[in-house]
């Protein structure tokens, strides 16, 4: 076995991918991994602003590239005549209903509410995040969208997207959504982010038999469970949540990363299956024991473990002891061992 040794500590910020990387500012997201503020919290001026009419806004007819992010705009409307548009985006506005989009039907919805010929064969894509949404509505139309972002509205329940049978990747994060619920039609679907909303349990999961990526941070769930059809899943992000048991993962084998960060865990168990284990994320949690760490000895190719702020943190040896129990560590918390 190589000697360790650890030099100078070297912070690293760190992305843990708990939300779409494809929505949100990034130092948002940065403040949010250090506690900082709420994950995704929205620009406080917003719900105090004035909706503005669409005829108030000039829309050149031969504009390529629209930009329309957060000009007050409280209802869409009125784009029928950008008939050479090849972007358009709507994002951060006061927009309280999707409607009026079946003039578009023969663009592609592509990156923060982006309109491209069909023609063109880009992946459909529609980004209605940071509004006044409570409802998901007026979509029928867009059969063919790849990526829905609904993030940061005031959305209260899962529903009317049975007709997107080609639906990638569904972005529902910061809304008000109690129950997981009318999700199965969408088996095409890869990725569901579903954190910072009121859910307190995993179910209605099974016929997401391609689902890679599930992140449901920031709820209330409190039991591990409802996963056993997610056989391709390849990233779990459950931090700050009240989980107190590991359990439930038996059929997961494809998990690469596992965040059960900020629960109230007290064990490391049943996880001895996940062979394919990279980034194991535990901190904030009531972790006292060090031989809970065989439990990942199985994962040969494990390179980041997050053990900070559990009871084992204040064993002076807390690094080097994770070192030796698993070699393979190239991180231990914001820190990368060198050698």
């Amino acid at each position: 076995m190589a000697t360790l040794s650890v030099g100078e500590p070297q912070e690293m910020e760190v992305d843990r991918r708990g939300e779409s990387e494809e929505s949100g500012d990034d130092e948002t997201k940065r403040k949010s991994l250090n506690g900082e503020v709420d994950s995704l919290q929205a620009p406080s001026t917003v719900p105090e602003e004035s909706p503005v009419d669409m005829d108030t806004i000039t829309l050149d007819p031969d504009e390529e590239d629209v930009d329309l992010v957060h000009c007050r705009i409280g209802k869409i409307e009125g784009l029928e005549v950008l008939r050479k548009a090849k972007t358009i985006s709507l994002r951060q506005n006061l927009i309280k209903r999707i409607e009026n989009l079946d003039s578009l039907v023969s663009l592609i919805i592509k990156s923060n509410f982006l309109l491209i010929k069909e023609s063109e064969k880009i992946k459909m894509q529609l980004d209605v995040s940071f509004n006044l949404l409570r409802k998901i509505e007026g979509l029928d139309c867009l059969t063919k969208i790849k990526k829905l972002f609904l993030l940061h509205n005031k959305i209260t329940s899962i529903a009317n997207l049975d007709q997107m049978t080609s639906l990638q990747m569904l972005e529902l994060g910061s809304n008000r959504i109690r129950v997981i619920e009318n999700l199965d039609s969408l088996t095409t679907l890869e990725s569901l982010f579903l954190g910072t909303n009121k859910i307190s349990q995993l179910q209605n999961l099974d016929g997401l038999h391609n689902l890679m990526v599930l992140s449901i941070q920031s709820n209330r769930i409190t039991k591990l469970e409802g996963l056993q059809n997610l056989v391709n899943l390849r990233e779990l992000y459950l931090s700050h949540n009240g989980i107190e048991v590991i359990e439930g993962l038996e059929n997961n084998k494809k998990l690469t990363t596992l965040d059960i960060a900020a629960n109230r865990i007290k064990k490391i168990e049943n996880i001895s299956h996940l062979t394919e284990l990279k980034e194991f994320w535990m901190n904030d949690n009531q972790i006292d024991n060090w031989a809970d760490l065989d439990e990942l000895k199985n994962a040969k190719g494990l390179e980041t473990v997050y053990l900070e702020r559990n009871p084992l943190q204040k064993d002076p040896q807390y690094r080097r002891k994770i070192m030796l129990a698993l070699p393979s560590v190239r991180q231990i918390d914001a820190t990368f061992i060198h050698f």
